[in-house]
């Protein structure tokens, strides 16, 4: 069996008048949703980008361009549920994901055993599999001014 690891990243500014959505769930925020064609999960959206890069599949936008009206609204979890259907159609599959989310605000740490239990239903592996962290850029630059969020993903696959 081989193995191959691929590196995901994702940035939204704050200021949609929508939920803020996260490793597919709903976070409570004052700063509204993230601003994106989908529902903004950057989150999904790095992981989907992780996985996409260790096939050499190119990224998110080349599969779900955000010229495309079908993927107006659309759910990050359902879209990186396509792309580890596609991964499995390569015959690849997910070992383990570790995410890590940028942002002064909101506090995730009440929300991340929630967002590893819906991830790892997406990536059909055991919840143990899934890390999710957060850390703050302790007020540098537009993300450390509470502007927006941003997700680095990397992804273990085995093939």
């Amino acid at each position: 069996m081989g193995q191959r690891v691929g590196l995901g990243y994702d940035v939204h500014p704050f200021g949609a008048e929508r939920p803020l959505i996260l490793g597919g769930i709903s976070i409570d925020s004052d700063r509204g949703g993230l601003v994106g064609h989908s529902d903004a999960d950057a989150v999904c959206h790095a992981i989907a980008d992780a996985v996409l890069g260790a096939l050499a599949l190119g990224d998110l936008g080349k599969h779900f361009p955000d010229t495309d009206p079908r993927w107006r609204g659309a759910s990050s979890i359902g879209i990186l549920e396509t792309v580890i259907a596609m991964a499995a159609e390569r015959g690849a599959r997910v070992a383990n994901a570790d995410v890590t989310v940028v942002a002064e605000a909101p506090r995730l740490a009440p929300y991340v055993d929630a967002m590893r239990e819906r991830l790892a239903g997406a990536l059909g592996v055991d919840r143990d599999r899934v890390s999710v962290k957060a850390t703050r850029p302790e007020g540098l630059g537009a993300l450390g001014d509470g502007s927006g969020l941003a997700a680095l993903a990397v992804v273990l696959l085995e093939t």
